[in-house]
């Protein structure tokens, strides 16, 4: 399969461009920034991009590329550092800029240059660097300027070589997906092959190829993730998949019998149902730590699948799952990869080291959007589809502090009234996410004239494509004032309600 490779070197937006090249409808690979060039010579790699990334090149232990991606004779595109990288081995110079530029700007382009093909010769674009290119390499040329630099954009059109000072992947920069569509496309030569049916059809091959004849078993939580994936998975495999749906106590109200009616009726696979609520909760007692409760309920998670298919008949040597590309970057640091881990997602990083089964990730490489469309193709419902996201370890990432029954039922509670106005009002498919988190955090309060202290929820709505990035959703205040009224009167041990107006980031859609 064609595809554009991406060199992380801890961006903020390394997700974004790939996206932004998905969206071109040609794959996308994020790779850590040491991935060597024999690894990249290849057929199927038309073009590689630099990330942006937060090191100044002359940092001690910035990180650098192999010097050898610059003559495998492939397009290639820095961005931002990216830039300063490829500049900083081919020649060129790189010194902190008398001024920082973040934020908006306006590049003059020059002609001539396949980059800006069709474009304005003045562009609004996003800065977000404090070093800058002073001296281009040989052979290169400057083809646009912001304010600040008069090397904003640069050339070397015999080898196929360019620099980006500004952040074409970015909303800010408006007409940054032009650019990116101009490298993907004229520049390195794809076409548009990258689409959801044939993605499918390349998973089922992948799948027949990986698991043989053997038994797969699948973690079924009725969420999108792990729905598509037992419909991919039944499509590939057929009755070698058995699904098991595991209540471990950290579901939403009624949430077990309502996805045991919803698989029944939708998907013809078999499904094994597994009471664990004690097991999970008793592992989970007295743990506060976010990190501790995500590897405590994988590892449970695991122990459990292991022990149920010894009562199924036949040997299960695969355990599928839906994981997804965002799970794994916020996961793990790939590589070395010099960007932060965010959490661990329970598929992820919180996977016991030692297990029996070998692992089936069939929506690993896709964004949430693209798992919807799958989902669409395999002729799923919308009310499987467009389900909004719920986190792997449940509740538990939503009942912050230590995680008891009583907890539990007060947030379950105060969920089912978010979802339940959400639905009534309509915006329960406009947002991406809407939930209640349980604070551990009392306050005094006045409930038919007698004094009250009792727990504080708070609810969050956010709008997002991927979970990469997010924004706070403006519900309307009547919406509002109706969920926070009937959480009150109706929810026993909660008399305050709060909004959380945070965006991702700097925040993360979950709290823990």
């Amino acid at each position: 399969m064609k595809k554009i490779v991406i060199l992380d070197f801890g961006s903020q937006y390394t997700q974004v461009i790939a996206r932004r090249i998905r969206e071109c409808q040609v794959f996308s690979e994020i790779l850590p920034h040491t991935t060597p060039a024999s690894r990249l010579r290849h057929p199927d790699v038309r073009g590689i991009i630099l990330s942006g990334g937060p090191a100044s090149v002359y940092a001690h232990k910035a990180p650098h590329p192999d010097p050898a991606i610059f003559d495998l004779g492939v397009p290639v595109l820095g961005i931002c550092y990216g830039m300063q990288l490829m500049a900083h081995h081919l020649g060129g110079r790189v010194s902190p800029g008398g001024k920082r530029e973040y934020g908006h700007g306006t590049l003059q382009r020059a002609s001539g240059c396949a980059l800006f093909s069709g474009l304005t010769r003045t562009l609004k674009v996003w800065n977000s660097h404090g070093d800058k290119l002073t001296r281009f390499p040989k052979g290169f040329r400057s083809v646009a300027r912001t304010e600040n630099s008069e090397y904003a954009a640069i050339e070397h059109r015999g080898r196929r070589l360019f620099g980006l000072q500004f952040h074409p992947e970015v909303n800010h920069t408006p007409r940054g997906r032009e650019i990116i569509e101009n490298f993907v496309h004229r520049i390195c030569g794809c076409d548009r092959s990258w689409t959801m049916r044939s993605y499918i059809q390349l998973a089922c091959e992948q799948i027949r190829g990986q698991v043989g004849g053997e038994k797969v078993i699948l973690g079924l939580s009725g969420g999108v993730d792990s729905c598509v994936a037992a419909a991919l998975l039944h499509k590939a495999i057929g009755n070698q998949l058995t699904c098991v749906f595991v209540n471990n106590g950290l579901l939403r109200k009624n949430e077990g019998d309502a996805v045991c009616q919803l698989v029944r009726r939708n998907f013809k696979v078999r499904l094994k149902y597994v009471e664990a609520t004690g097991r999970f909760l008793d592992a989970l007692r007295g743990v506060t730590d976010p990190e501790r409760k995500r590897k405590i309920i994988g590892r449970e998670f695991i122990r459990v699948f292991e022990q149920t298919t010894e009562q199924l008949s036949g040997s299960h040597r695969f355990l599928a799952q839906g994981t997804l590309y965002p799970d794994v970057i916020e996961s793990v640091s790939i590589g070395n990869n010099p960007a932060a881990l965010i959490k661990s997602h329970h598929n992820v990083g919180g996977l016991p080291k030692r297990m029996k089964f070998k692992l089936v990730e069939p929506l690993r490489q896709l964004f949430k959007d693209e798992v919807r469309k799958v989902g669409e193709q395999l002729g799923l419902p919308r009310e499987v589809v467009w389900r909004q996201p719920f986190p792997g370890p449940g509740l538990a990432v939503r009942c912050l502090g230590d995680i008891t029954r009583e907890k539990l039922r007060i947030l379950r509670d105060a969920d089912w009234v978010v979802l339940d106005e959400m639905k009534r009002s309509n915006w329960y498919y406009k947002v991406w996410q809407s939930f209640a988190v349980l604070l551990p955090v009392k306050s005094v309060g006045v409930m038919g004239d007698e004094r009250t202290y009792e727990f504080t929820i708070a609810l969050r709505a956010v709008e997002s494509q991927d979970a990469m990035t997010a924004d706070w959703v403006r519900l309307p205040e009547d919406l509002l004032a109706r969920i926070s009224s009937r959480i009150i009167n109706e929810v026993k041990g909660v008399n305050r309600v709060v909004y959380d107006i945070t965006s991702k980031p700097p925040g993360t859609i979950e709290w823990e």
